[in-house]
C-alpha cells in the first residue's frame, strides 16, 4: 500500500458480510425447500430452443407442421416465461439478500427483456405461422434463443456464485 494510506487491511470491510440481512438468500417462494422459480425456467428455456428447431426445420424442409409447431413453442415459452418470472420478481422483491445485489436486478432486466421478444415472438405467429418464419420469425428465433443463453448464464451464476435461492446461502460466501 502506498505510505500515505493509514488504512490497514484488517479495517477493510465488505459491507454486504457487514450486514446480516443482505446474507438471507434462501428461497420463499419454494415447495418443500425447492425454489419455484427454478422449477419453473426450465420449460422456457427448453421451449425458445424448440421454437428455433422448428423453424430450422420449416426452412430445411418446408414442412407446414413446423411454422405450426413453432407457433405452439412460442406461445408456451411465454406463458410459462411469465409464470417463471412472476416467482422469481416476487423473490427480488422479498429476500433482501437477492434484491441487494446488483447481478440479481443484470438477471431481472435481462429476463423482462428476454420475456418481451418471447411475446414478439409468439405475436408474429398468430394466424400467420408459415408466413412468419422467414425470415422475421427465424431472426426473432435466434435472437431468443441468444437472449435465453445470456439470461440463463446470469441467473446461473447467481445460484452458483452466490448461492441465490440455496439452502444454507447465508453460511456460504460468494466465490467472485
Amino acid at each position: 500500500m502506498p505510505a500515505h494510506d493509514t488504512t490497514t487491511r484488517a479495517e477493510l470491510t465488505d459491507p454486504v458480510e457487514e450486514n446480516r440481512a443482505l446474507q438471507a438468500t434462501e428461497s420463499r417462494v419454494a415447495i418443500a425447500g425447492h425454489p419455484l422459480h427454478a422449477m419453473l425456467v426450465a420449460f422456457p428455456i427448453a421451449l425458445s430452443f424448440c421454437v428455433l428447431g422448428a423453424d430450422l426445420l420449416y426452412w430445411w424442409t418446408g414442412d407446414a407442421f413446423w411454422p405450426t409447431a413453432a407457433g405452439w413453442a412460442a406461445f408456451g415459452a411465454f406463458v410459462m416465461g411469465v409464470i417463471a418470472g412472476v416467482t422469481g420478481t416476487v423473490e427480488l422483491l422479498i429476500v433482501p439478500g437477492i434484491r441487494n445485489r446488483s447481478a440479481s436486478w443484470t438477471h431481472f432486466i435481462l429476463a423482462v427483456m428476454l420475456l418481451s421478444l418471447m411475446g414478439a415472438n409468439w405475436w408474429l405467429r398468430v394466424g400467420q405461422p408459415a408466413e412468419a418464419v422467414l425470415p422475421p420469425g427465424l431472426l426473432l428465433s435466434l435472437l431468443v434463443a441468444g437472449l435465453t443463453g445470456v439470461t440463463g448464464w446470469h441467473g446461473g451464476k447467481l445460484v452458483f456464485d452466490y448461492q441465490i435461492g440455496t439452502s444454507g446461502g447465508a453460511s456460504s460466501r460468494p466465490r467472485g
